[in-house]
């Protein structure tokens, strides 16, 4: 069992309220193969420039991810720099460099070529579509998008959809992409595109995972400090699609366990700058936060 994921590395520089960091490893490959390797094994395809820190990749092949997919070229790594206020849920954008990421046309290794899931993390709908014409049809294909996508490439973006089986994406771009304000009918719209699970993040009030039959909801873990929300999403989808991999089961009971590590995962996360709290998380501090998600959510029915 492997997961494939396609996606950006970067370098970013943030600030919060609680604090600021410099030229740290970013990118949602990143996020979601750390996270996702605290589950399974996980194959990476991203670019970065020569100004890479070797560091970074010895930290995710430390984590027994494959880096043979990340590409380095000759030139600048992709870089944004972000600012939050204290409604922790939006990122405003101060700089983004695509440098060598401009021209990424993810190649997939013919090792890599069979995987049993595929994250097709937040990149061009097109090249998403690419990376499906590469590889042998696995047994889950999850998909990231964001707004820039959906009003710059929408036809295209459409044609990736009908062709995977989860969507994850927040709240706001649910509303955009469906042209409904209401979730629920939101939901019934992206579904009516040809997925069979999507799943709409909201931050800190957690996450609504919906089908065609159900709708399951989690609240975010409350947490009295958090640092920066960077990577968050991604890390989340990470914590997800990794426990279902190493479980290779997608029963509905399957889903509903991998929305609580997903969330576990994403609230480790945002307690530290970067990666920097993954580097130190414990898979005791992963089972301790499942199990209180699951006493938070807890309550006795009707006699």
């Amino acid at each position: 069992m492997s997961i494939l994921a396609v996606g950006s590395m970067a370098l970013d520089s943030v600030e919060t309220p609680f604090g600021k960091a410099e030229r740290v490893l970013g990118g949602s490959a990143t996020y979601f193969g750390t996270s996702a390797s605290f589950f399974t094994e996980v194959k990476l395809v991203a670019v970065v420039g020569d100004d890479f820190p070797s560091e970074h990749l010895e930290f995710l092949e430390s984590r027994s991810i494959d880096t043979r997919g990340v590409t380095r070229e000759k030139g600048k790594t992709f870089f944004w720099r972000g600012k939050y206020d204290y409604n922790l849920n939006e990122a405003q954008t101060l700089d983004t460099q695509l440098n060598v990421f401009a021209s990424f046309s993810p190649q997939i290794p013919p090792e890599y070529a069979e995987p049993s899931i595929l994250f097709l993390a937040n990149i061009d709908p097109e090249l998403q579509m690419n990376v499906l014409k590469q590889v042998k049809r696995p047994g889950l294909i999850a998909l990231d998008t964001m707004n820039y996508w959906i009003n710059g490439s929408l036809e295209p973006l459409k044609q990736a959809i009908s062709q995977i089986d989860l969507l994850i994406i927040n709240e706001g771009e649910a509303r955009q992409l469906s042209n409904q304000i209401n979730l629920v009918q939101a939901a019934r719209t992206i579904l009516g595109m040809g997925i069979k699970t999507l799943i709409i993040k909201r931050g800190e009030y957690g996450v609504i995972m919906f089908d065609r039959t159900s709708v399951f909801a989690a609240p975010a873990y409350p947490l009295g400090s958090v640092m920066d929300p960077t990577g968050a999403g991604d890390t989340f989808a990470g914590g997800f699609l990794g426990y279902l991999d190493n479980t290779g089961n997608l029963d509905e009971a399957s889903l509903r366990r991998a929305v609580i590590f997903g969330s576990v995962m994403a609230s480790y996360n945002v307690e530290d700058f970067s990666l920097d709290r993954l580097r130190r998380l414990s898979h005791k501090e992963i089972q301790d936060r499942f199990h209180k998600f699951k006493a938070l959510t807890h309550f006795e029915g009707l006699e």
